[in-house]
């Protein structure tokens, strides 16, 4: 049957939804504010190196797991309602779909139709394939070895679903999906999709490891992704036991996620899967990981906006105001609508 337009009661319904269920989060405003280095988890400063390490300033360990929809079984890895949002900036929230077997069907799993104002997606697809389409004409498949770059900014209603090739077949599925905030000049910007192939990525080596450079500029390469901001992305896989280390800008959001495996920070941290390390902004050095063999990294590097943070179930504002006005322009169909369905 033909999938019907949303009504304005049912845009209601799903922001109602939506800023209960665990696709979105709390309201929170946190304005910015100088954040004094604490919990550095015994992180080392090596005096004797040409370069010191950096500091750890947290490490968190989030074990919980929930659904997003009928097809994303994740763990909210940090959001503005479980930290300070300015500590993450220019991140806003990551959610982590570890490795899950879904077996063969003919229905459609994953989160239907759905708003986005002020921010950006950044999608990883790690294992499995994810069907994407959006009312700004963004659209396609997400296979394994992929990242989908939706910049939502003024306002975009998407849908993601399993594809359905691998929806038929079934296998193993593992994603992360990042949102990633735009300044207060950008939010009301056209949207932008970019669909970013794996063999797209260049190769860099980081001591011992070998990473994909995903954005920004590290090695003497450059990552295909195009941001608003000043961003370095990229993952690496350790496919056997070996040292990584890298150097990032000062003053800058270092946020480094363990996808899988074991490994030393530092000399003196011990992280594994499940861990995300926030390096100490205030205090420059190099980042080293003792990596066993089979881990794999995911490394987000970001310039902080220093901005209001408001953020409440699909929108992410620097005031109230504009989160209030985001829910009216929803539900007044003025970010879109998607063509039906058969």
């Amino acid at each position: 049957m033909p999938k019907q337009p949303m009504t304005l009661q049912s845009r209601r319904s799903m922001l109602q939804r939506l800023a209960l269920a665990s696709l979105g989060f709390a309201l929170s405003c946190v304005r910015p504010r100088s954040l004094s280095p604490e919990n550095k988890g015994g992180a080392m400063n090596n005096e004797s190196s040409e370069l010191r390490f950096q500091a750890i300033h947290q490490v968190v360990t989030v074990r919980e797991r929930h659904w997003v929809g009928d097809g994303f079984y994740v763990s909210t890895v940090f959001s503005p309602h479980r930290m300070n949002p300015q500590m993450l900036s220019p991140f806003v929230l990551m959610d982590y779909g570890a490795p899950r077997h879904f077996p063969p069907t003919t229905e459609r799993r994953g989160v239907g139709e759905h708003p986005h104002r002020g921010f950006e997606t950044v999608t990883f697809a790690y294992q499995g394939e994810v069907d994407h389409r959006d009312s700004y004409g963004g659209g396609g498949t997400i296979q394994a070895g992929d990242v989908q770059w939706m910049t939502a900014a003024s306002g975009v209603v998407h849908e993601e679903f399993h594809s359905e090739e691998f929806s038929k077949r079934g296998g193993l599925f593992e994603m992360v999906q990042l949102w990633v905030n735009l300044p207060g000049s950008l939010k009301l910007s056209a949207p932008r999709y970019q669909a970013l192939k794996g063999s797209s990525f260049p190769q860099i080596r980081l001591g011992g490891a070998t990473a994909r450079l995903i954005a920004g500029s590290l090695g003497g390469k450059k990552g295909p992704a195009l941001t608003h901001t000043p961003i370095t992305m990229f993952d690496m896989d350790c496919s056997d036991s070996t040292t990584a280390e890298f150097e990032l800008s000062p003053g800058t959001t270092t946020l480094i996620f363990v996808l899988s495996g074991e490994a030393v920070a530092q000399e003196a941290r011990s992280v594994r899967a499940g861990d995300l390390m926030i390096m100490d902004r205030d205090e420059h050095g190099r980042v080293q990981l003792k990596a066993e063999a089979g881990t794999r990294v995911l490394v987000l590097n970001g310039q902080p906006l220093n901005e209001p943070v408001v953020a409440h179930g699909p929108f992410v504002m620097n005031s109230r105001q504009e989160i209030v006005q985001a829910i009216q322009d929803y539900q007044a169909g003025k970010m879109g609508t998607l063509a039906p369905t058969l």
